[in-house]
């Protein structure tokens, strides 16, 4: 592109239609609820109301007129102001993942939208373009692929000339691979260890509560209430279609959420694409990954389930789905898992064969004071609830808060391992839940080695790794043996051999 655009018209239609949507209970509440109401604050919120609804109109079409972009060969450029005008530049090179999202209100305008995530952080830390054609959304994600490809290439292949395609041929759609599509069981098992089946229960609950308190429904509704809950059987069947419907409920959830996932990835790139109703892509250069983290709770041990995480220094969106959307698949077979990693990231080495700590580190993790549980105690103490009438229940909750936490202090200690390879690091931590964390020597970009007091004298210590990640990511383990911190140095300042400074 050679000359400035703006961005689609389809952005004022979302944020008018987004505008109209979050203030409809605003207008249900001033012009319904209190609609023959004389007070002076509902006047003046009315009129608070309009004023507001016409800043925020003037702000989508001002944005809309001054706001534009531009795309090189090499780089984004963004445009934005009337009067004082600025110009931003950010190198393709800068861009850490890519992710597509069609909501519902997408599919009906057959729209998407697209955020680059970039490795910087406030408000440069990402370019989004909310609305635009599924077809212009294409045509820019694969001219930046092109770009940063042919910047990779020629940085491994100087002598490359870009006119030989015979010798560097380029088809990255015939040679991407499926590794994960999920079954119907692999749908069942994420609907029990969600408990997406309990999640209908406190929706019901909630949206009663909104309607009581807009209409009053309370008083109407708590005599046919006890009137239900004086029948055993009636309370039996409500229960009965409570859990079909709730079960039911939890496995279309289920499905509308990870129905359609796929991870897919060609040699340079790892695709990860979901959903039934909203549709998301999410795209990331696997040179860009800083580490993989492989997370277990206690319930996916017992299905034999993880959760495998990429680490990348992308900004990740505030929300659920920003949060899961560096996730592979929240629900993988730990078999599968292994196997799709060792496909997709050859570069990164897994070992089974990880080392325990010593038993000294036992017996200090046990004796370690916890601060925690010495306030709850206190508190306990200076309150003394009286817990089912019993007058000493304070005691019992105390004694019960101590054995969590050394059960939890014995099972992390059980759990937690390393492995120090050429290029590698591994750590693997956690009580209930374990996390699995892998990293090359050359992602690391800070090494740190801390001792206490009670360390010094049992020749422990502490190690930290910290990756690039937004936020930064900090890895480590307490109570190793001093040997192996001196060992972690060591292998850490072998890094300048991984490198190379341009």
């Amino acid at each position: 592109m050679t000359k400035a655009k703006r961005y689609s018209p389809y952005t004022m239609l979302f944020h008018l239609i987004n505008l109209v949507r979050n203030a409809f209970f605003f207008v249900i509440y001033l012009y319904v609820v209190m609609a023959g109401s004389e007070s002076a604050f509902i006047k003046y919120g009315r009129m608070a109301f309009w004023i507001i609804v016409g800043l925020i109109l003037f702000s989508i079409i001002y944005k809309w007129v001054t706001h534009k972009y531009k795309l090189d060969e090499q780089s984004f450029h963004l445009y934005k102001g009337l009067f004082s005008k600025t110009e931003q530049t950010i190198p393709f090179s800068k861009i850490e993942n890519i992710n597509r999202h069609t909501s519902f209100l997408h599919r009906i305008f057959k729209r998407t939208s697209i955020h680059f995530e970039i490795a910087m952080t406030g408000e440069n830390a990402h370019i989004k373009f909310e609305v635009l054609s599924k077809a212009e959304a294409e045509q820019i994600e694969a001219h930046i692929k092109r770009a940063t490809d042919e910047e990779l290439e020629d940085w491994n292949h100087p002598s490359h000339d870009p006119n030989d395609e015979e010798a560097h041929p380029r088809d990255p759609d015939q040679e991407r691979t499926i590794h994960f599509q999920p079954t119907k069981r692999d749908i069942l098992k994420a609907s029990v260890t969600s408990l997406s089946f309990l999640v209908l229960i406190p929706l019901i609950g909630s949206f009663y509560f909104k309607i009581n308190d807009l209409f009053h429904v309370e008083d109407t509704t708590e005599g046919l209430i006890n009137k239900l809950a004086s029948s055993w059987w009636i309370v039996a069947v409500i229960i009965i279609v409570l859990i079909v419907v709730s079960t039911i409920f939890g496995l279309i959830r289920t499905y509308v959420k990870y129905g359609k996932y796929e991870i897919v990835s060609d040699a340079t790139h790892i695709y990860i694409n979901r959903g039934v109703i909203d549709e998301s892509a999410f795209s990331i250069s696997k040179d860009k990954v800083q580490a993989i983290e492989i997370e277990q709770s206690m319930v996916k041990r017992l299905l034999g389930l993880a959760e495998v995480k990429l680490t990348s220094a992308g900004g990740l969106r505030s929300g659920e789905e920003a949060l899961e959307k560096n996730t592979l698949y929240p629900f993988l077979p730990v078999n599968k898992a292994y196997e799709m990693i060792s496909d997709m990231l050859p570069s990164y080495t897994i070992t089974t064969e990880m080392t325990r700590l010593p038993t000294k580190s036992l017996w200090l993790r046990i004796l370690r004071p916890s601060w925690f549980w010495l306030l709850a105690t206190g508190a306990l103490f200076y309150f003394k609830p009286a817990i089912f009438n019993i007058e000493q229940s304070w005691i019992i909750v105390s004694a019960a808060l101590l054995v969590y936490l050394l059960i939890a202090r014995l099972f992390d200690f059980f759990h937690t391992r390393y492995a120090i390879n050429d290029h590698f690091i591994q750590f693997k931590t956690g009580a209930f839940t374990t996390s699995l964390f892998v990293s090359k020597r050359e992602k690391v970009i800070k090494a740190k080695i801390t001792r206490n007091i009670l360390q010094k004298r049992l020749g422990l210590a502490s190690i930290e790794t910290t990756n690039r990640g937004n936020p930064v990511r900090h890895s480590g383990i307490n109570d190793v043996p001093v040997e192996l911190a001196h060992s972690f140095l060591q292998w850490y300042r072998g890094r300048k051999n991984d490198i190379t400074v341009e």
